[in-house]
């Protein structure tokens, strides 16, 4: 069950915004202030409280942007970021990432710190007694992890609970073309209360229908996109979901988003873009209620995983 809340106890928004686009072109952003600023703006307006960020996005740009706008409304909004993606989650790299991204976003406490991807080199006893100086210093209130399988969050969930702290939320790869995540990371979520924030809804703008447009994003200009988002299968999936997206009246994006808002273990997808014109389909998916029959025929367009068992006559 998710307690997650803003400083002020406003429940977390459906929606998460995601800021690993603030900051300039240079920097490795797609949104400069203004269009940063817009977006923000427009998240607001939509109501959405919960945002997030890194110590790596935009070398530092997109922590500090944020700060910026988020000053001023500081206890109703939730501010997760997380521990330096390079260097690993040694005690002395989580320390120094943390206090740069304090510093970067003004604020000397930070709701939710992820260890943002698994470090195998360091003792889980080591990270986790950091983030426990943290969390019951008050400079952290929530542990999160990012990018952990399923054994590797309770592995860490079982070392957290040494140092008197849990592991209270995590962020998986989760969208209607990337289901693994079905397997054992959404119900091991469920079953033991840890909420989730999944990350890249759009599959990298595949499932916004823009690549069939002809425009360029993430899976033009990134190998690792590319890559990640290359099978065929996968874009069939996108064709079919533009589709239906025409069919019912709605953009893709929206029926994407939705797709993965509506699954009772998610807590809140991170959406983001480059300007607030982008984000604004993503934005709808939190007046959308998609009906079982759309719901299954958005789910048929991409194949369910196998069973962590592989006893698929149980599936």
């Amino acid at each position: 069950m998710n307690t997650i809340t803003a400083p002020d106890g406003s429940p977390l928004s459906p929606l998460c915004f995601g800021a690993m686009q603030f900051g300039a072109m240079q920097f490795g952003g797609n949104a400069d202030e203004a269009a940063a600023r817009g977006m923000y703006d427009a998240c607001r307006a939509a109501r959405v409280n919960f945002f997030d960020t890194a110590h790596a996005y935009t070398e530092g740009r997109s922590e500090t942007l944020l700060g910026r706008f988020a000053a001023a409304e500081r206890d109703a909004l939730v501010i997760a970021t997380k521990a330096a993606y390079s260097g690993g989650a040694s005690p002395e790299n989580i320390r120094a990432s943390l206090e740069d991204s304090r510093a970067r976003l003004g604020m000397d406490v930070i709701d939710i710190l992820y260890l943002h991807r698994w470090d195998g080199d360091t003792p889980l006893e080591a990270s986790f007694e950091t983030l426990a100086e943290f969390r019951h210093a008050g400079t952290i209130r929530h542990v999160a992890v990012s990018n952990f399988a399923a054994w590797q969050v309770t592995k860490a969930q079982a070392v957290a609970a040494s140092f008197d702290i849990r592991i209270d939320m995590i962020q998986p790869m989760y969208n209607l073309v990337k289901r693994q995540a079905e397997v054992e990371l959404l119900p091991m979520a469920a079953s033991e209360g840890i909420a989730v924030a999944p990350y890249s809804p759009l599959g990298g703008g595949l499932l916004s229908g823009k690549y069939a447009r002809g425009e360029t994003g993430r899976l033009t200009t990134d190998d690792r996109y590319a890559k990640r988002y290359g099978p065929e299968w996968m874009h069939r999936a996108a064709a079919g979901l533009t589709e239906i997206a025409a069919e019912t009246g709605h953009h893709p994006a929206t029926l994407a988003v939705a797709w993965v808002v509506a699954n009772p273990a998610v807590t809140a997808p991170i959406v983001s873009a480059r300007d607030a014109a982008q984000l604004a389909p993503s934005l709808a998916a939190m007046e959308l209620s998609p009906d079982p029959d759309l719901m299954a025929r958005l789910t048929a367009l991409s194949p369910t995983p196998a069973p962590a068992t592989d006893r698929l006559e149980e599936a």
